[in-house]
């Protein structure tokens, strides 16, 4: 399989994972960030599908929690 094909495996696998679990946010900036995350396990010799999607999944989420604002911050501004 080629590389392309891998990685547009791994993008579908794991955009439509957490468009299911309704994690996904604005479309631009998480395809952004699936694919950096592909992208950069690629760069390691990683070209097993499952892997990358799972590990682009886990990126994205620790990405989100960073960008969110964590209920503290909410009720000490307020």
């Amino acid at each position: 399989m080629s590389i392309r094909c891998t990685v547009e495996s791994a993008f579908f696998i794991a955009w439509s994972f957490l468009e299911q679990s309704g994690e996904l946010g604005p479309p631009d900036e998480s395809a952004n960030v699936i694919l950096d995350a592909i992208e950069a396990q690629l760069k390691t010799g990683e070209r097993r599908q499952l892997m990358l999607a799972n590990r682009a999944i886990d990126t994205y989420r620790a990405h989100a929690a960073k960008s969110r604002p964590s209920p503290d911050r909410e009720t000490r501004s307020g």
